[in-house]
């Protein structure tokens, strides 16, 4: 695939000044508009830099802008990295962080918890589980499927897992007393970055690093996935052993996201694509790039959200209505490139 530069340190140092910019006006947007030096104020006074910064927008800030950018960042990076970790896995740019049934497992745990009526963390707990359990139950009917290819049988059976997750999720619904019950299984499903406090990042946090760490370390490994496995074998890769750890890694980043934000999807689908096109495909210039723009993508997304009507949107629509045609563009300018 052409690449639009030769320079990863340039796209993302470019990338990481976008960010920052979007963060900032994220935290300057919203119901209650703060100038722009207001907020720069504050963010110099938490680290001793600057005067003192007005007590009303210091408290807007920390206390109801920040965590929720804060989570905006983690999950779009964390989202984007998992997407960029399976296209590259499975050899398929059309392959997402919920192929193998993740996003379908996390979401029939937590509407079973909704369902019992259970508090935030069980609710988180179940999620996160069910997450885990799904790509558990995918991977060990993949194994079971001798004669197969490998990798093919795994994603068939995690579409079959997560097809199966999903008739579960409307029976619950269908199930589900529906003023104090299939309210807020609807809006766990449509994802939302609204409810996410300190307590949850602090939890979902070292999970994401714990599920990065392994892709950094095998970041050069990970080239040899795009070749056949007999390939890889006789450059002496254990294709079966990094595969493993790759969908685990992917799975832990995921579940620990899903189980914070709810279904949120696109981002890891649309942005490895677009780091692709700037970069290339190698997995240690994509890897940092994507999760740049995936924070960068999602933290607009909320922005969104939040500030375009006077309701509050879900994520997860809005990421589908920018996703979509952005991705179709994507698509045909490098159809276009490869011609």
């Amino acid at each position: 695939m052409y690449a639009l530069t030769r320079s990863p340190r340039a796209a993302n140092v470019a990338a990481g000044l976008a960010l920052a910019a979007l963060a900032a006006g994220a935290l300057a947007l919203g119901e209650v508009a703060l100038p722009l030096g207001d907020v720069l104020a504050v963010l110099g006074s938490a680290i001793g830099v600057g005067s003192a910064a007005p007590e009303q927008a210091a408290q807007i800030v920390w206390q109801i802008r920040a965590p929720r950018i804060a989570a905006a960042l983690l999950v779009g990076a964390a989202l984007a990295a998992a997407g960029t970790a399976y296209q590259g896995m499975f050899r398929n740019a059309l392959v997402s962080p919920d192929i193998l049934g993740v996003s379908a497992g996390a979401a029939a745990g937590a509407v079973l918890a909704i369902f019992f009526s259970q508090n935030a963390f069980v609710i988180q707990a179940a999620a996160f589980g069910g997450g885990f359990a799904a790509v558990a139950l995918a991977y060990a009917v993949a194994a079971a499927a001798r004669g197969h290819d490998p990798g093919l049988a795994l994603v068939l059976s995690g579409v079959v897992i997560g097809s199966l997750l999903g008739a579960v999720v409307a029976l619950v619904k269908a199930l589900a007393d529906p003023l104090n019950q299939l309210p807020p299984i609807t809006f766990w499903l449509l994802g939302s970055l609204a409810a996410v406090t300190p307590r949850d990042l602090a939890l979902a946090g070292p999970l994401v690093v714990c599920g990065l760490l392994p892709l950094l370390l095998l970041r050069w490994r990970m080239n040899l996935l795009a070749l056949d496995d007999d390939e890889a074998r006789s450059l002496g890769i254990p294709v079966t052993a990094l595969r493993l750890a790759v969908v685990c890694a992917a799975t832990l980043i995921t579940a620990a996201c899903v189980a914070i934000s709810g279904v949120i999807g696109w981002v890891g689908l649309l942005i490895p694509h677009a780091a692709r096109l700037l970069v290339g495909p190698e997995f240690s210039r994509l890897l940092p790039l994507a999760m740049l723009l995936g924070a960068a993508f999602l933290v607009t997304v909320d922005t969104l959200c939040r500030t375009a009507t006077s309701i509050e949107l879900p994520p997860g629509v809005v990421t589908a209505l920018v996703g979509t045609p952005a991705f179709l563009f994507l698509l045909l300018r490098t159809r276009r490139r490869w011609q």
